[in-house]
């Protein structure tokens, strides 16, 4: 004679309450990782072009900007959420016109990031030095408030300082 093998009703109705009850505590831990690898991604991302920037600046012996663009293909827009892009100032004007090419344009980021700067405008340039025509830091948050944010300082030398925990309201 064989034995059936298998999970009873009461099994399986304990083991769906075990898996929810990890669910619940699980989460919540995950929402905020998911938040924290978001802002990771939007900063580095930020970081890569100025880096790239610097060193097309340097490499070229020309000047280099970085512009919030709307619409990636011309220097419009208010904020730097809205996206930016990459050119060579090929005739130094510090403006985006018809002979400068765009190396690196970044599209609008997402899921309620923010990205601001009260001192740096909306340009900032490397000259041939690689050196930073304006010094400031940038503020990148989300949604949450309190010490989430991300603080990107650039000094004069065109170098850049990542500082965590900087506070977003």
């Amino acid at each position: 004679m064989k034995k059936n093998s298998g999970f009873t009703l009461l099994e399986l109705v304990i083991t769906v309450a075990v898996i929810s009850i990890i669910m619940a505590f699980a989460l919540p831990s995950m929402t905020t990782l998911n938040q924290n690898d978001r802002l990771t991604t939007n900063i580095n991302t930020l970081i890569g072009h100025l880096a790239l920037a610097r060193s097309e600046a340097v490499k070229r012996s020309q000047r280099v900007s970085v512009c919030i663009s709307s619409n990636t293909t011309a220097c419009t827009g208010a904020s730097w959420t809205e996206g930016w892009i990459v050119y060579i100032d090929a005739d130094a004007s510090t403006t985006l016109t018809s002979g400068d090419e765009i190396l690196r344009a970044q599209q609008p980021l997402e899921r309620g990031n923010t990205l601001t700067t009260p001192d740096i405008g909306t340009q900032l340039t490397y000259d041939y030095r690689g050196f930073s025509t304006s010094t400031g830091s940038f503020l990148l948050c989300d949604g949450r408030s309190g010490p989430h944010g991300k603080t990107l300082t650039i000094t004069t030398t065109g170098r850049v300082r990542l500082e965590d925990g900087s506070t977003c309201s």
